[in-house]
């Protein structure tokens, strides 16, 4: 049996870390990720998705993430069932994190989140891009949607393909 979850959306609100009476970090929190379709003269939809999170990347989500922080999670589909305070049934799905990672949204330190998303890149969470050599500068690819017929060239129909 296979069950892997992939996600990647925008926390609908700062997660709140908290601790079991056995002394394990837990946080919950709720993503929108938005369809891939939109309808014909409707709005694009999103579908909001609960989320838990256990021990260091509990800790580590509620350190650097917050409300609108785009984020990746993969974990797997848990379903249960609880009983509320007013005494009925519910029945909640979920995903159980395994792994969540920054996106590659790179925010400036001005917020509080781009500063700790900059922390955590330092603290070696995440590895950034080694800077590339310096390169000669690059030159604007010309656009052809104002061409005319002497912008290309005719190719001779010599049946010598290489294919």
């Amino acid at each position: 049996m296979l069950n892997r979850v992939i996600l990647m959306g925008r926390l609908v609100a700062d997660p709140e870390l908290k601790t079991t009476a056995s002394g394990v970090s837990v946080t919950s929190f709720r993503i929108a990720v938005d369809r891939n379709y939109v309808k014909s003269g409707e709005e694009r939809k999103a579908d909001f998705i609960d989320i838990v999170c256990w021990r260091q990347t509990a800790e580590f989500v509620c350190r650097y993430f917050g409300k609108g922080s785009l984020i990746a999670v993969e974990g797997q589909l848990q379903s249960r069932t609880y009983q509320a305070k007013d005494g009925t049934n519910r029945y909640v799905v979920e995903v159980v994190a395994d792994n969540v990672s920054f996106t590659g949204e790179r925010r400036d330190g001005s917020s509080s989140y781009g500063a700790a998303y900059n922390q955590a890149y330092s603290q070696g969470y995440a590895q950034p891009a080694a800077p590339a050599a310096p390169q000669a500068p690059v030159q604007p690819v010309p656009s052809y949607q104002s061409g005319s017929n002497s912008d290309f060239q005719e190719l001779v129909d010599d049946d010598d393909l290489p294919f």
